[in-house]
Order: structure tokens, then sequence, then C-alpha cells
């Protein structure tokens, strides 16, 4: 079904067709830069010309014709000039606007009729964040998210950070607790806790590492590069207040240095004379026992370990696709990071629940996908996700998340907890006195006798929008 539709009204220039704007017109001398007094208020010679409004074409989606609260997804990708309408609801937009944007942000353009309010944005694209820097050589970049960007997200940032083959992340520590993800690649990872106990290990896609607060650490790429997904317990977390071994050298007296490490002053002649942060170096020995280094201390005990290899551990699989969970009941080191990894097959969806003790942060690592954000009393947002996004969802607020796509979604969600809990608005109902339900909310017995007293984690569902 096409629709031509007139805008109301004539815009700053005359639209020919959506998105295109008329050539102004030559003129023979050049005009002052302000206009005369003339123009101020009622005019008695200008005439609006009739029949200048622009025709703007376009199509609807079959879900842009049904009942706005059914809030089907719309897929915008390959439509040229999508329109912000849901059933009887909204109008047609002739610009200007980013199209490209409105193409892969249709809940924003059309957003289903559940929507009210106002809640906090809980999207940001990493794309748009500011690429730090590309490190010395070339030996890699990062990106970072806080509350700069998303000023709500005020339990935990990220920063998205990848190291060539050979570069490091160079030595340092944090003032707050540090939980990674190796999203490709592998890398070794090295690190002296306050005991004076040393530890190194390698770990590859999949796994996770955590540094506590002031652990100094280092972290350099093998062969095939890596590139790792960092959360940090403080949403006003900024990657340029990190701690540096280079900066400690530079600001510390060269005297004091030599004193202290019990050297010449001399040996610090050619100390690198501004941060390294990213750099290219000699790449790690294959065998791991070479960078072993014995103290009387000893190593850290295994309990107290800073990696977890998640890679090995098998995926519970469910109805939709499947979950993992590590939190401090397996990765005590960690003593306040939950994580769950999700995969949502297409037509799927992470069920509606919410988390009782934490805010959730969420990165989306594939796929796409779409949540809609329920803030207590009565306000809803709908997002659209893609990979490399990150969400973020307060305490105990209501989300799905839904895959919107044609492939797996995948996406992992960090809490601070000492571990990994939700509620499940399913198993919350069915475990409930049907009548109770009934009465709140006015359904069926056909349809309470559907639910399903245990958690879902991800349902399945049709990928047709008409189910």
């Amino acid at each position: 079904m096409k629709f031509n539709r007139i805008s109301r009204g004539v815009g700053l220039f005359p639209i020919l067709l959506a998105g295109t704007i008329a050539a102004p017109t030559k003129r023979d001398s050049n005009p002052p830069l302000r206009g005369s007094e003339a123009l101020v208020g009622y005019s008695t010679t200008e005439k609006i010309a009739s029949g200048t409004q622009p025709d703007i074409k376009y199509s609807l989606l079959p879900g842009q014709t049904e009942n706005p609260d059914i809030g089907s997804y719309l897929d915008f990708e390959k439509v040229d000039n999508p329109q912000p309408i849901r059933g009887s609801t909204g109008s047609d937009d002739p610009g200007p606007r980013n199209y490209w944007y409105d193409r892969i942000n249709s809940d924003k353009l059309a957003p289903p009729g559940t929507d009210n309010g106002q809640t906090i944005n809980a999207q940001w694209p990493m794309g748009l964040s500011h690429n730090r820097r590309l490190g010395i050589d070339g030996a890699g970049w990062a990106r970072q998210e806080n509350t700069v960007v998303m000023p709500d997200a005020v339990d935990m940032a990220g920063v998205d950070m990848r190291l060539e083959p050979g570069g490091y992340r160079e030595l340092h520590w944090h003032v707050a607790g540090e939980w990674s993800l190796v999203l490709n690649g592998s890398c070794r990872i090295q690190a002296v806790n306050p005991d004076g106990q040393t530890f190194v290990d390698d770990l590859t896609a999949g796994d996770v590492w955590f540094f506590p607060p002031g652990v100094p650490h280092s972290i350099q790429a093998l062969s095939d590069g890596v590139e790792f997904l960092l959360v940090f317990d403080q949403g006003d977390f900024n990657e340029d207040n990190t701690f540096l071994a280079t900066e400690v050298f530079l600001h510390t007296p060269k005297s004091v240095l030599s004193k202290n490490l019990g050297v010449p002053v001399s040996a610090f002649d050619n100390i690198p004379d501004d941060e390294l942060y990213i750099f290219e170096g000699t790449p790690a020995p294959e065998d791991i026992e070479e960078q072993n280094v014995t103290t009387q201390s000893g190593v850290v005990p295994r309990t107290q370990s800073y990696s977890y290899h998640f890679s090995e551990q098998p995926a519970h699989e469910v109805a939709g696709g499947s979950v993992k969970i590590v939190d401090p009941l397996t990765f005590p080191i960690a003593s306040n990071f939950s994580a769950a990894i999700v995969t949502v097959h297409p037509g799927g969806m992470r069920e509606i629940h919410w988390h009782p003790t934490s805010d959730e942060w969420t990165f989306f690592i594939q796929g796409q996908g779409r949540a809609t954000l329920f803030t207590a009393p009565d306000a809803a947002t709908t997002f659209d996700y893609r990979a490399g996004d990150v969400g973020y969802f307060p305490q105990s607020n209501s989300h799905y998340i839904e895959n919107t796509g044609d492939e797996d979604l995948m996406f992992v969600e960090v809490l601070q907890a000492s571990q990994f809990t939700d509620m499940a608005l399913g198993q919350w109902l069915a475990s409930t006195p049907k009548q109770i339900v009934a009465d709140t909310l006015n359904l069926s017995d056909s349809t309470l006798s559907q639910l399903k007293t245990e958690k879902q984690y991800v349902v399945a569902g049709s990928t047709s929008s008409s189910d």
C-alpha cells in the first residue's frame, strides 16, 4: 500500500522530493548580511504560494498499520523513506533528518504505542565514542563509555580495547575494579598482589579476568592480537586517569627513584618521555613458563586467581537460545561482579525480567535486538541495539531483549552483585495464586495455565511479525 501525503505548511526551502532541497536562485548582486526592518511582523506584500507543499512518497510496513499497542518490530533497513507512523498515530516527516539513523532505530522513529513518558537514555553505541588514540606505531585503540555520554549509568562504565599482535597495554593500575571479557584473539595477563604473590596466564576469546582496585597488571596480545571488553565498578571511570608505570617514573624525582630502587640515577636516562599507554613490544615467548617470576611469596593461590576460563564452560541450553553465568560463586576474586553471556536465536527474546539488587550494564557482541525499559510508575522507552552498543537498565527496572535480526543475538549482562540473580515476570505470575492474577490482570484460565513456574531466561519465538 502506497501513501502520498502532503505536509501542513512549507519548510525552510521548497522540497522537491524527500531529502532533496531546491537549489537557490543565482542573484546578480550579493545581498547584505541583514535584511530590512520591513521584514519584521505582518507583511502586506508577501503571498504564500499554493501548491508548493512537499509531495512525500513512502510505503508503510504491515506493522505500521496495526494497533500501535501490538508494537511489532519495524525493519526500516531497506525502506527508502521511513515514517514515524503506527496505526492512526504519528504523521509523515518531510525532513530534514538523518535517514540512515532512522533506518536502524525504528523504535525511536516510530515507537510502540506502549511507550510512554521518558526513561533514562539506556543506549550508547561505542561507534560514537571518540577513539582515544591509535597507540604508538599503530599498536591498538580504545573507546570508552561512562557518565559523560550516559549520565544515568552511575554504577558501571566500559572500555572496548584492541591490541595488535605483540601490543601491550602498559603496566598500570586503577582506583576501580576491572572486569574483562576477551572478545576475540588471545593475550597474556600478568599481575602482582599486595602480598607479593605473582600471577601470569594466557586467555582466549570468551575468557574473563578481574583485577581488584590498586593491583598493578599488564596485558599483552599474543600472535593473533586481541580485543577485550573492560567493565569498571565506577560509572564516572575515565580511562585517561589510569595510573601508568611510565607516568610514575616521569613524575618522581630521579634521585628518589635511585634511592628507592637501589640503582644509579643514570639508570633512568632512557625512560620514555611520555606515557606509552598502548605500544608495540617484544613478542611474548610461546612458553608461558619463561615469564613465571618466582618470589619468596610464591604465586597467587588458585582460589584467588585473577582469570577464569569462561570459554571452556558449556552454555546452559534453553528453548530460545542459551545462557552461561560467571559470578563470585565460581570466580571468587571478582567479589562483586556477576555476569551472564546470553545467546538469543532469531525470533526469540531474553524474557522480561529485572535485577533486584543491581543495575545491569549490557554489551552487545553480535546481532541486533531491541529492549523496552519500564520505569515506575508509567514510563517506558524502546531502544534498538546493534553489535558494539552498550545498554543500561537500572536496578529493579523491568526489561526484555528481543532478537530482531536473522542471526543469533549475543550479549553480556554485567551486575554489581555477589551472585547473578534476576526476577522473571513469567515465573512470578505462574508462582502466584491464579485467582489473584486473574483478578488483577483479567487473564483467562487458559492463559494462566500456560505460564511456567520455572525461569525461561530465553524464550523461543517466530521470526514472523504476524505470529
